[in-house]
């Protein structure tokens, strides 16, 4: 949510900024929201005008009690009974009015960074570098589901009839290397400075419509029937919520938190055969970084945060590349975005495994996170990237390390973590 008063100054760039991410279906909204906010200025300026004449007024029925004019002092209660009334209904209107903008203000998209390339779609998302060596090997890399039911790793069946289509069991030595992949992210960001947490993996709705727009909320999260609670659909929303009405030091900025959950989406879209696997599915789970710091450090968190899941993929051997999102495949709270995919030699391209976005102060603003400064009160800007979230992940482990003989090399910063097992062998 941008600031009421940028928009009241600066109307035009707004309409542009919607223009750049192809919602012109969102311009009325700007000028509703500066219809109403003239509205509402009226009504609060007659409200104070209003409290002025009831405090006048109240101190002239003291001082002529004192006098002991007490019909005359009666007349005046009257007047200030009615300036009451008035007052009632008047903040009734300002209520209506402040609703009436918010919702219309928390539909209008973020201004963007001018760096943002101007797309429509992820089809324009535009690559900026690769990292590490895009190799095909010689010999034939199947299917990610074919690798892992070779090791009786995966059983999809059963889970169908537990849970339906998009949910998994990964079983054996190919379970543990998905954990292993989680613990060792886990350590490599608390070895990178951020405090570690596990936090609730379901959240209230103010928290919700908090962290991100009405239209990510109806896509993807899950409601637990009869609560006001959803599932997390990234343990972004909890550990941003966490700070909800809270006002933070100065001195504590930035905060810089890494956090483990499990997330549930309710998505799984048409992907032909990647339906088969692993690649899509309601429910993953996920390393996830988080920073609340002050506005003017923002980009530069922003630039460090990809960087680390990128060293993070490229010491499990997986080669990636970094893309810059256009207008178009940014959220609506997002200033800029951007997306590490790894390499399938499978496929012979590139998917996604993370995103990291800075938000500018939009979730804070609407969750009430404000920093103590020395000339008041102000928002900070806060971002998040995704570590790791896996089996996504997973696939990109297993692809880059698959041998001709149908064995997958454990990468060498994992065998720790698998008790030092090097390789994964198939049983059939």
């Amino acid at each position: 949510m941008i600031d009421i008063k940028f928009l009241r100054e600066n109307p035009d760039v707004v309409k542009q900024n919607i223009k750049n991410k192809f919602q012109d279906e969102k311009l009325v909204l700007v000028d509703e929201v500066i219809e109403l906010d003239v509205k509402n200025r009226q009504a609060m300026q007659n409200g104070d005008n209003l409290r002025a004449q009831r405090k006048s007024l109240s101190n002239e029925v003291g001082n002529l009690m004192k006098q002991g004019k007490k019909d005359e002092a009666e007349k005046i209660k009257a007047e200030v009974q009615k300036i009451n009334e008035e007052l009632v209904e008047n903040e009734k209107l300002e209520a209506e009015y402040a609703e009436s903008i918010k919702v219309r203000m928390m539909k209008i998209p973020n201004i963007i960074d001018p760096s943002v390339p101007i797309g429509k779609d992820d089809s324009e998302n535009v690559e900026v570098q690769r990292f590490g060596e895009a190799v095909v090997p010689s010999y034939e890399i199947p299917h990610h589901a074919d690798i892992i039911d070779r090791f009786n790793g995966l059983d999809k069946d059963s889970a169908g009839r537990t849970s339906g289509v998009g949910f998994y069991y990964l079983i054996g030595d190919v379970a543990r290397l998905h954990e292993a992949m989680l613990a060792y992210a886990r350590d490599y960001m608390i070895q990178n400075g951020f405090t570690y947490a596990i936090p609730p993996f379901m959240i209230r709705s103010n928290v919700v419509t908090g962290v991100m727009s009405f239209e990510e909320m109806d896509a993807m999260m899950y409601k637990i029937e009869n609560e006001d609670l959803y599932l997390i659909g990234t343990s972004e929303h909890s550990m941003i919520g966490k700070f909800i009405d809270q006002i933070v030091k100065k001195d504590e900025l930035p905060i810089t938190m890494t956090s483990y959950s499990p997330c549930f989406r309710k998505e799984i879209g048409s992907h032909g055969l990647e339906e088969r696997g692993l690649y899509r599915v309601h429910q993953f789970e996920k390393q996830e970084m988080i920073v609340i710091c002050e506005p003017e450090d923002s980009m530069n968190w922003y630039e460090k945060m990809w960087k680390l899941t990128v060293d993070l993929f490229r010491s499990w051997n997986v080669p990636v590349r970094q893309l810059d999102c256009c207008s178009g495949d940014m959220a609506d709270l997002k200033v800029k975005s951007c997306d590490v995919e790894a390499w399938s030699p499978r496929q012979q391209k590139f998917f996604e495994v993370g995103s990291c976005s800075t938000l500018g102060d939009a979730q804070a603003r609407r969750l009430g996170i404000r920093v103590k400064g020395e000339k008041g009160n102000y928002f900070p800007h806060t971002l998040n990237n995704t570590v790791v979230a896996t089996p996504r992940g997973l696939i990109a482990v297993i692809e880059n390390n698959y041998n001709e003989d149908g064995s997958v090399t454990v990468p060498e910063v994992l065998r720790p973590y698998m008790g030092g097992l090097e390789k994964i062998v198939p049983v059939k």
